[in-house]
């Protein structure tokens, strides 16, 4: 299942693992498995990457960065398949991913004896990035009645659905607003009229996928296997330039 209508469905680059993932929930279906098992498992596939970058295992960081994202689409996947949507599995999610996002960075940092101060822009840069994607995708997904968990305006602690207890959901939004919730005021700010939207082409908002936190690890690999561990960080401070560049397209599309 699909967290949009086939219809309104685009070509995200960052969702590379959607199809494994498939199968992977498909498989745990009528098993014990919940969501949030299976996000444990991207949390140790991403802490086994971070010490593959520290002990200089490229090819093992690609294969445990890619498994993340691949777990990553799966816990959802399973829960649409289960038909037990939760907000509590919506937070620690992303909880779990900027936290891993904050390691993966510092240990690339550490490996590679650059700047702390430029690595903190990045980690500012990378999450910024991934902030505008969503928040797009978001918008997409609740014009169109797809997934609904994640909201456009993260501003209240929801009401816990089925299934999950409103303290934890009360526990696991505190630490989202507060490890989000500077993010999402600067988009709000920067873009705060993209909710209006009429349209996001297919096109823009596959462009804007590769802001998407499945392409960015995918590029971290990609670059330490190839040898340019030193240009990660550079990187994503320069690649959030086009922050500015695919939101002023996007005005222009909807003014």
């Amino acid at each position: 299942m699909s967290k949009l209508p086939q219809q309104n469905q685009f070509l995200d680059l960052s969702d590379y693992g959607r199809p494994i993932a498939r199968l992977i929930a498909q498989s745990l279906k009528n098993t014990s498995f919940t969501p949030i098992h299976v996000t444990l498992m991207f949390i140790i596939s991403g802490g086994i990457a971070i010490a593959c970058i520290f002990n200089g295992y490229h090819w093992g960081t690609v294969f445990f960065l890619v498994l993340k994202s691949i777990l990553d689409a799966a816990d959802g996947e399973l829960a649409r398949l289960k038909k037990t949507p939760s907000y509590t599995g919506r937070y620690f999610d992303s909880v779990s991913d900027i936290i891993l996002n904050l390691m993966i960075l510092l240990t690339v940092w550490h490996v590679t004896q650059g700047s702390l101060v430029y690595t903190l822009f990045a980690f500012f840069g990378l999450q910024l990035q991934g902030t505008l994607y969503n928040y797009y995708h978001v918008i997409l997904r609740n014009k169109y009645h797809g997934d609904t968990t994640s909201r456009v305006f993260e501003n209240e602690t929801p009401k816990a659905l089925k299934g999950e207890k409103q303290r934890d959901v009360n526990i696991l939004f505190g630490i989202y607003t507060l490890l989000y919730g500077g993010f999402d005021r600067i988009i709000y700010k920067m873009d705060g009229n993209a909710v209006e939207s009429k349209n996001l082409p297919n096109w823009f908002m596959t462009a804007v996928s590769t802001f998407g936190l499945g392409f960015q690890l995918l590029i971290i690999g990609l670059l330490l296997v190839a040898g340019f561990e030193d240009y990660i960080i550079p990187f994503f401070i320069v690649y959030s330039v086009f922050i500015f560049i695919f939101i002023a397209i996007r005005k222009m599309i909807n003014p």
